[in-house]
């Protein structure tokens, strides 16, 4: 998008490779953002929300009850929002409100590590205006966002009185410095935590200046939105192993007494800590005549129920509990229980008899009965789940019952899981459900591909693989710069198996668009040279001994598989599988795979559970293109007449940072980076091999995109306003 610029550096030279070139153009560019079959025009916008591609599908939210505020006042205190024994109640000017539905917003965008807080006006303008439109009542946030958000939030909410947002805000620690520490009572933890808190009471009022510094929000925060505040979460998900440290160490840690807040008797040094500070946060709204539900972040390694089939000791090895922190009489709002809480991790709802056997929707299933849990053992107050959701990505990280795993799924599959999920934590008797997340988000990594990766450099790209990068509503698209065509590869008339080969890149993918000889092949392999100095056994299909990653593709059963050379292979960095348990290929060559869970043991029944893997490169075959009927997000190829279009994710080349020209080596336990030129593309069919051209590229500093709602989120909307 036009508000970051691209910052073009000239890419590393490319060597001949010693092979001939005649027909060889080479691409110098990053990418064009247009499809090569061309662009439709964009429809007028009309609504703030239409600038969000696709946004113009989605009728209006129709005429209901009023949702503006309907402000009580309770000892004293002005509240919208209470927590009432086992519900939480928004009162609005339509009645009472006893279940929301919501989203998470992160702090930024494609290109920008989340302590920069990237996000424009314009664009919290725009997903404000798309959130409405989706019948989204709450946003949550989980830090002080910059003014621009409460400004934009009030101007929205003023135009849209019946229609409001309400705000969940939230509190980080300013840094994870606790778990270097082992110790949530340490002096500097605590005060930076507590100035946190005190800020954020101050920014939602309307009352902050903050000066400039490195990984918070600044400037002048001049908006009041507390008409429209429905709660605080407080905190992160706290790390097992640091809590467990803390608490040993801070045994002796007096209980809490607060005026607002208390710690039982039983409650656990962690949940002391926790209480104080919510004790103080209540204090600063008390203070400007507010009261508002107060809780911490908490999620299922910390939950307080026991899990003894949980195969990873640190999944069940502290547990903090709610109902160990409550309000006094004088916090009229009240707490509940926040949970993020997913259908895929951790694996104790995979194996705990009582989850296979509890039953909804007239099947098992384990996710609504570990809600239910938590819902029975939370008997005094409301739970939310304040994090769910699944990922539209190509890559998983975990298996999952009722196909809900942490990836592999289309964006439609997606949406439709996600509806489904915000269904059942209603029926479960909770009372709210965000999904995770709003937009896709670059930056972040995941434990199977995360040592694949340039760390310093993952936010300049988007990788199909990494789940945790694809779980949003809007799909950051990669786009490169504009005004830049693709460049032909490869262009001789008679030529066979290709007679020409156009390509382009941009963040995620280099694509291809190769016109195939007369007759066409059934058969075809693409392989690709990263690093001109390795060489080897040639890959499937293909004598190209200089191929480093390599596709090949049956072109009458549409199936296809991925292949990197045995020493670009990364799974050995996240799991040292023996080769029998790896999928065949042939020798010095892998599949491209990621695992999915190491080999396990059921501590309750001494079960030894395989490591389990997922053929990641496997080539989907149809169209991705949004709006078409059948299209599949993670569909890599397609025959379009004599055309064989193929996108191939940077992944699968080896790249650790395309934006670069990294390549990744593994060595032992580590990542080597190394440059590459770019990538020589050979075609393979019947035994011939046809050399056609080098795919190079600029490094860049800072990507293009467009923002895109995602295929099938009118079931997120249908399911939304089932609510209203």
């Amino acid at each position: 998008m036009g508000d970051f610029p691209i910052n073009l550096v000239q890419a590393p030279a490319r060597p001949r490779f010693g092979r001939l070139k005649a027909a060889a153009i080479v691409l110098t560019t990053l990418a064009m953002c247009l499809p090569l079959t061309g662009a439709v025009a964009a429809p007028a916008v009309t609504s703030p929300a239409f600038a969000i591609q696709g946004m113009d599908k989605i009728p209006s939210p129709p005429d209901g009850r009023s949702w503006a505020p309907a402000f009580r006042t309770q000892k004293g205190l002005h509240l919208v929002a209470s927590a009432q024994e086992r519900t939480f109640v928004l009162h609005t000017v339509g009645g009472d409100v006893s279940f929301l539905p919501g989203v998470n917003l992160g702090s930024t965008t494609p290109g920008h590590q989340p302590g920069e807080l990237s996000i424009t006006r314009e664009q919290y303008r725009t997903w404000l205006a798309a959130m409405g439109w989706l019948g989204l009542r709450v946003v949550r946030v989980y830090t002080i966002h910059p003014p621009a958000f409460y400004q934009e939030l009030a101007r929205y909410n003023r135009a849209n009185p019946d229609r409001p947002i309400y705000l969940m805000q939230g509190a980080y620690f300013p840094d994870e410095s606790y778990v270097q520490k082992q110790n949530l009572y340490d002096k500097a933890v605590t005060s930076a935590f507590q100035a946190e808190l005190k800020d954020a009471s101050a920014a939602v009022a309307g009352e902050l200046t903050r000066t400039p510094r490195r990984g918070r929000s600044s400037g002048t925060w001049d908006t009041d939105v507390t008409p429209w505040l429905a709660g605080w979460i407080v905190g992160v998900e706290l790390d097992p192993f640091a809590t467990s440290a803390s608490d040993r160490r801070n045994a002796t840690a007096p209980s809490v007494k607060g005026r607002f807040f208390t710690s039982t008797p039983n409650a656990t040094p962690a949940e002391r800590w926790l209480a104080a500070r919510m004790n103080e946060l209540a204090t600063y709204q008390a203070n400007r005549g507010l009261s508002e539900p107060i809780a911490f972040t908490n999620w299922p390694t910390t939950d307080p129920l026991r899990h003894p089939e949980e195969p990873l000791a640190q999944e069940d090895l502290v547990q903090l509990d709610a109902n160990h922190v409550l309000p006094t009489p004088a916090w009229p709002a009240g707490t509940f229980a926040s949970y993020h809480a997913y259908p895929y991790y951790p694996d104790f709802q995979r194996h705990e008899p009582a989850l296979q056997t509890y039953r909804y929707n007239g099947r098992s299933d384990p996710y609504a009965g570990y809600l239910a849990r938590l819902r029975k053992h939370h008997a005094t107050m409301p739970v939310l789940v304040t994090e769910f959701g699944v990922p539209s990505s190509i890559g998983s990280a975990h298996n999952a019952p009722l196909g809900r795993s942490q990836g592999d799924h289309s964006e439609r599959e997606a949406m439709r899981i996600d509806a489904g999920l915000l269904r059942l934590i209603h029926d479960q008797g909770l009372s709210g459900g965000f999904l995770f997340g709003w937009a896709d988000e670059w930056f972040k990594f995941t434990w199977n591909t995360i040592e694949h990766q340039d760390p310093e450099r993952r936010q300049l790209w988007h990788d199909p693989y990494t789940n945790e990068q694809n779980f949003g509503l809007i799909a950051m698209d990669p786009a490169g710069p504009p005004d830049t065509p693709p460049e032909f590869l490869f262009d001789t008339e008679g030529g066979w198996p290709a007679r020409r080969v156009i390509s382009r890149v941009d963040e995620s993918y280099l694509h291809l668009r190769i016109r195939l000889g007369d007759p066409a092949p059934t058969a075809l392999t693409l392989s690709f040279d990263v690093l001109p100095a390795v060489n080897g056994p040639p890959p499937p299909g293909s004598a190209d001994a200089t191929g480093d990653a390599a596709l090949t593709f049956d072109l009458v059963s549409h199936t296809g598989q991925a292949y990197l050379r045995q020493l670009l292979d990364p799974l050995p960095l996240d799991y040292r599988a023996a080769a029998s348990a790896r999928g065949p290929a042939p020798p010095g060559w892998r599949r491209f795979e990621l695992v999915v869970n190491r080999d396990l043991t059921v501590p309750s029944t001494g079960e030894k559970l395989p490591a389990e893997f997922l053929n990641a490169g496997a080539l989907r075959y149809g169209s991705w293109s949004p709006g078409d009927k059948d299209s599949d997000s993670r569909a890599l190829w397609r025959r379009e007449g004599d055309d064989l279009v193929v996108r191939v994710p940077w992944a699968l080349l080896g790249y650790a940072d395309p934006s670069a020209h990294m390549a990744g080596v593994p060595s032992g336990h580590d990542l080597r980076l190394v440059v590459s030129p770019g990538a020589g593309v050979t075609v393979s069919a019947s035994g011939t091999d046809q050399f056609v051209g080098d795919v190079t590229w600029v490094n860049w500093n800072r990507p293009y995109w467009t923002e895109r709602l995602k295929e099938g989120a009118s079931e997120i909307r249908d399911a939304a306003l089932s609510f209203s």
